[in-house]
């Protein structure tokens, strides 16, 4: 069977053309930012610094990709031919209504990612996270519990088409290089030509599956060094049944983690340096960030040293973590210094979005209890990546307004954006891992997205928050969040730049009239999304907008605030970020 391309059908709902939009956003905000200096160094009350964080990596906007399921550039290295009896590649799974998924690898590769760097260039997209693309085997696996339709924890039947199953943590897989384009060929052109950072996608707690084979698979539960040798090897054995005096047996633990997959021993120091020598290989390769897999199945200790020995070669070397679960005080326990000081994915924010934009007549205010700007659990909550699906549960189940909405929010509100590939054209809403979820997306759906309407206004607010320092970086003021309807400021007053964004929106189908004067500036207002239209706003006046529906504003001045009131609460939200 070849390859599933399931097409999604653009909606013909009536939208303002996001092309001249973003242009010009783009040509205005490009003015704006020439006059940040200016704007600070003319005003005797710019002293005062409001910031979300000092991390670099926050201006970033990230692009996930499932590697093997984005789009195929090299029919080349498929390798439909391997696996033998037991074949890796394009293995369908089908419901009984006729829908389909597959376990077997599907020939996305870093060509087809190369080829599309400009597509996601242009969607306002400055990073893109890889699932990982270490060596993996190049079987299905035999042995475990048989996959099937719709199921969930069991392995029986996949191949490692999603790269969480290294057997060579130094060695890319045969899979995604191409002739001229390996990794760091790869990582330099996407920076270089296109302005794209890349996110390596690190795991600790696990290798390949390892035991309950019907007989000893080739690669499968073993881990090879730099040099090719044979450093671990689980031979097939249950936990339990390691022996502690077997070098071969040293990296593993002897009780189980996640299904078969072996369980990699954080105390041993050996297998420390192993896979943090990895890790430091591939930031040499080009990796720019990474993103760490089940963080929270890894003692606190691994990530104390890993975290020190990266950043002492690296100090802004940006890292978040995937701790799954929706307890804020649990999850941000990996954010504190002593911990390693590694962000994370906004779990409970990715609940909180979904909730609200999946479901119309949902209340805006639903979204304040997860974001903890003041006296919260995490040691910085600006530096959380957030989203609203991944390749590891449902995708969201939203009309195309509600993910036009929650893009509006994502790409405004405190946080470091996460789109996982395909979202743009609601693609596989509301399907689980293994009912489509990671589906091939494929060139089809791509040139499809182009004229998206979903596609369309994520391009226009991303491009927006691309251009705009408060966007990206500047604290989170709440102003209104009621029914569907929300406001609030984003500002930055730091080093040379000095900016106040007004964040308006509306999730309603009909337009709104938003009059602001809590904590407004006076001054020359600017507003960003549509038509560029200016308020001179003197002490007393209010701000007002009408906001179609299932859209947003963002008005911006620029320089330093003047609002006493504003400044003070500033103030509050800089003491206890």
């Amino acid at each position: 069977m070849m390859k599933q391309k399931p097409l999604a059908r653009p909606s013909h709902s009536c939208f303002t053309n996001a092309a001249m939009t973003m242009a010009l956003a783009l040509a205005l905000t490009a003015c704006t930012h020439t006059n940040h200096k200016a704007s600070v160094d003319s005003s005797k009350q710019g002293t005062e610094q409001y910031y979300g964080t000092n991390n670099p990596f926050v201006k970033e906007a990230v692009y996930f990709v499932m590697t093997d399921r984005f789009v195929d550039g090299d029919e080349s290295n498929n390798y439909p031919e391997q696996g033998g009896s037991l074949p890796s590649f394009d293995l369908p799974l089908y419901a009984d209504n006729g829908d389909t998924a597959n376990v077997g690898y599907l020939g996305g590769d870093l060509k087809g990612v190369l080829d599309n760097a400009q597509y996601i260039s242009n969607m306002g997209f400055t990073a893109v996270w890889l699932t990982p693309i270490v060596e993996n085997p190049d079987q299905q696996f035999a042995g475990g519990e048989a996959i099937a339709y719709g199921g969930a924890f069991k392995d029986g039947g996949k191949s490692a088409y999603h790269g969480y199953w290294a057997s060579n943590f130094y060695k890319i897989d045969e899979h995604y290089p191409s002739k001229n384009l390996d990794y760091k060929t790869y990582t330099n052109k996407m920076r270089e030509q296109f302005g794209i950072k890349t996110v390596f996608d690190v795991v600790a707690n696990h290798g390949s599956p390892s035991f309950s084979m019907p007989i000893e698979q080739d690669t499968f539960g073993k881990l090879y060094d730099q040099a090719g040798q044979l450093v671990a090897d689980h031979q097939n054995l249950p936990p339990e049944k390691l022996d502690p005096h077997n070098p071969l047996h040293q990296f593993y633990h002897n009780t189980p983690d996640i299904m078969q997959l072996s369980n990699l021993n954080e105390d041993n120091a050996q297998l420390r340096d192993y896979l943090i020598n990895s890790y430091l290989y591939w930031i040499e390769q080009g990796a720019d960030a990474f993103r760490i897999d089940t963080i929270k199945h890894v003692p606190h200790h691994f990530w104390q040293e890993m975290a020190a020995r990266v950043r002492a070669k690296y100090p802004d070397f940006f890292m978040f973590a995937e701790s799954f679960d929706y307890n804020a005080n649990f999850i941000a326990q990996h954010t504190l210094a002593k911990n390693g000081g590694i962000s994370v994915l906004d779990f409970p924010g990715q609940k909180a979005i979904t909730s609200v934009f999946e479901t119309p007549g949902s209340d805006y205010a639903s979204l304040l209890t997860y974001l903890h700007l003041t006296h919260g659990p995490y040691a910085n909550p600006y530096e959380l990546t957030t989203f609203y699906d991944n390749h590891d549960m449902p995708r969201m189940n939203a009309s195309d307004t509600g993910f036009i909405d929650a893009n509006n929010w994502l790409f405004t509100s405190r946080g470091i954006p996460v789109v996982y590939q395909g979202s743009e054209i609601g693609f596989m809403r509301g399907k689980a891992e293994h009912q489509g979820n990671r589906n091939y997306l494929g060139q089809e759906n791509i040139e499809i997205a182009k004229t998206h309407p979903i596609q369309q206004q994520l391009s226009a607010i991303a491009n927006i928050r691309k251009n705009l320092p408060a966007l990206q970086n500047g604290l989170q003021v709440n102003l209104a969040f009621k029914g569907d309807h929300a406001a609030f400021y984003r500002v930055i007053q730091k080093g040379d730049i000095a900016q106040t964004a007004l964040v308006l929106l509306n999730k309603s189908d009909k337009s709104h009239r938003f009059e602001i004067t809590q904590y407004l500036d006076t001054g020359t207002w600017t507003e960003m999304r549509f038509k560029q239209k200016t308020q001179t706003i003197a002490t007393g006046d209010a701000l007002l907008a009408e906001v179609a529906g299932h859209s947003v504003h963002v008005w911006v001045k620029e320089g330093a605030v003047i609002n006493e009131s504003l400044k003070k609460e500033l103030s509050q939200l800089m003491a206890f970020k």
